[in-house]
């Protein structure tokens, strides 16, 4: 295709002005010089655009058909200029027929090549943004620190439909302006002459046209960019609570949300770009009509005319059509790489990492003996160990709470026990089963966490607390029972159906609080770990959170980090961590009469309060 668009170009110009020559060769041999790279690259995208297989050859059909309507307007000029002005040999009623069916149909052409193309490259977007949500709900941590929210939302929610939308627009572009060239360049080496129509009338109605059309447009892009909006947020929910969701196992719910939403971003886009393609072939049919008439009246008025009239009309014509595709193509390569490294910047994430793997051990419910064997955990090379040669053995049932000061490597055991950090040394087991051989699924069905952080959706009370599972009632209301909320849940206007706002926004703060227990009542696993759970509540709200967490407790292998040691002074074990160490272990009472570091702890922070 590049060869006849460089071909034209050349033949085009020995018409207009040959001092462009020289540069409009230049750009079109580093175009030539791009392409291998280009169809290379755009080879590595095309499994995402599958499904729109039918849609690229239907795109290719109609502007094969818009190309070859091109020359034909010059080629009818000269028989209606001819025969018609002289004799009238030509019926009346053929001229206006003929112009405005092949304006007609090359709008109609037109119009179908930009909209196949369209749902084609759409089917790709969407194909290309379910595969990266899939991979961000299945890949491994890292993925996380690698990236930041703000980047993958961009890049899955925008970047991608703007890079596909500006390929679509430039592939459209070269494809059909290199076969209008080539089919108008076959007709000028027929001729000797080219024409060229100016309809000065055409101006309001296609203003016309343009507002009309263009306020449905405007509507239809606002509506886009709300439905833009709400993926968007779908999409940061995800990311900040990646945690939160893999504990809960749900990935499956929270994809279907996101389909949902991008196939109605889908829908909106397609009826957006109806609106504006349906401007091009308007426009034409009121030039044609115009053309007719004007055509129509000179006709009339003629009497005699010559045979080189309409070879003169129709060269000239044809010779001023090659001019914008040749502006197009010199132009085009650059949009069509800027969409493709866009799109590549996905599939790179896409490919980057691996998902998370996990071996074959799966029970439905684990008994809850954890294990840490000389455990050593570092985050990056250049940074001290968070935990150094850690060992600490937790019985089923037993509840033990870290206490250290900040920095100390409490948060950094916790997020090892669902894997959501590897140890660099050591081994960590459950139920005598090392971490490692658990499937992923099975592994984190045994935690449950309640954190000082708590991340709600911008979803039902019930979908909140079924986070991951079916949603069982009954189940919802006894987990509310639980967590001392379903009483105020109920004087909500629509019960558990009520919407809770942006993480949570119309809860107060031992509401939320004590929703995330309620979520954790619910999903009834064998392990619970709490982290700073009562610490950002005032007094009152505390107590009520502390009597649900006292139910949530029972029966459950249990791990508490808290700064505030009143609220630990009752676990069956304290063990204290500094610099990734284990210090010291005991109740209490033991540790206190001891006077190491919790003691020391104790007595600065209740002399400090």
């Amino acid at each position: 295709m590049p060869r006849h668009g460089a071909r034209g170009r050349i033949v085009g110009n020995r018409g207009i002005d040959n001092r462009e020559l020289s540069c409009h060769a230049g750009r079109r041999i580093g175009l030539l010089s791009h392409m291998a790279t280009v169809l290379q690259r755009i080879t590595r995208i095309l499994p995402y655009f599958k499904k729109g297989r039918l849609g690229i050859a239907v795109a290719g059909l109609a502007s094969l058909i818009a190309a070859i309507t091109e020359p034909a307007l010059p080629a009818l000029m000269k028989p209606l200029l001819d025969q018609g002005f002289v004799g009238g040999g030509i019926p009346m009623w053929t001229v206006p027929a003929a112009i405005i069916g092949l304006f007609t149909l090359r709008g109609f052409a037109g119009f179908t090549a930009q909209y196949a193309l369209t749902w084609a490259a759409n089917q790709g977007v969407q194909a290309l943004r379910m595969r990266l949500f899939h991979h961000l709900l299945r890949a491994e941590p890292a993925l996380f620190t690698r990236h930041s929210a703000s980047s993958l939302t961009n890049m899955l929610v925008y970047e991608v439909q703007s890079a596909a939308t500006q390929l679509v627009s430039s592939v459209l572009t070269l494809v059909r302006d290199t076969l209008t060239l080539a089919a108008l360049m076959v007709y000028l080496l027929y001729l000797n002459w080219a024409l060229t129509l100016f309809i000065g009338l055409l101006f309001p109605a296609v203003a016309w046209v343009m507002r009309t059309a263009g306020r449905r447009v405007q509507r239809l892009t606002k509506e886009g960019q709300r439905a833009n909006d709400e993926l968007a947020y779908v999409v940061e929910e995800n990311v900040l609570a990646w945690r939160i969701v893999r504990l809960h196992g749900a990935g499956v719910t929270q994809s279907r949300r996101f389909e949902q939403l991008s196939n109605a971003l889908r829908r909106l886009l397609l009826k957006n770009v109806t609106a504006a393609a349906t401007m091009t072939p308007l426009t034409q049919i009121l030039a044609a009509t115009a053309m007719s008439a004007v055509i129509v009246i000179a006709l009339w008025q003629s009497s005699a005319g010559g045979q080189t009239v309409g070879g003169f009309v129709a060269f000239i014509t044809a010779m001023l059509m090659t001019l914008p595709p040749i502006r197009h193509l010199a132009d085009v390569m650059a949009p069509i790489v800027r969409g493709l490294t866009a799109l590549e910047r996905s599939v790179d994430l896409v490919e980057e990492g691996a998902a998370e793997r996990g071996g074959s051990h799966s029970v439905t419910r684990a008994a809850g003996r954890i294990e840490l064997d000389r455990v050593t955990l570092r985050y990056a090379a250049d940074q001290a160990n968070a935990l150094e040669d850690f060992s600490l053995t937790i019985a089923a049932g037993e509840t033990v709470a870290l206490v250290g000061p900040s920095g100390a490597g409490k948060s950094s055991l916790v997020n090892l026990l669902p894997r959501f950090i590897e140890p660099i040394a050591g081994e960590l087991r459950l139920d005598g089963v090392p971490l490692r051989e658990w499937t992923i699924e099975s592994l984190r069905r045994q935690f449950a966490l309640v954190s000082q952080d708590v991340v709600l959706f911008n979803d039902t009370v019930a979908a909140n607390v079924a986070m991951g599972e079916v949603t069982d009632v009954e189940r919802v209301r006894a987990a509310l029972k639980g967590a001392h909320l379903l009483d105020f849940v109920e004087s909500l206007p629509q019960g558990l159906a009520s919407e809770i706002g942006h993480n949570g926004s119309q809860l107060s703060g031992g509401q939320r609080q004590r929703l995330a227990i309620a979520r954790a009542i619910y999903k009834d696993a064998p392990i619970l770990i709490l982290d700073e759970a009562t610490s950002a509540l005032d007094s009152e709200s505390e107590r009520a959170v502390q009597e649900a967490l006292d139910v949530l407790m029972r029966d459950r292998t249990t791990l508490v980090i808290a700064h505030r040691l009143s609220t630990i002074e009752h676990a069956d074990r304290v063990v204290a961590i500094d610099a990734g160490r284990l210090i010291e272990q005991g109740t209490h009472a033991e540790l206190l009469a001891r006077g190491g570091l919790y003691a020391r702890l104790h007595a600065l922070q209740f002399r400090t309060a």
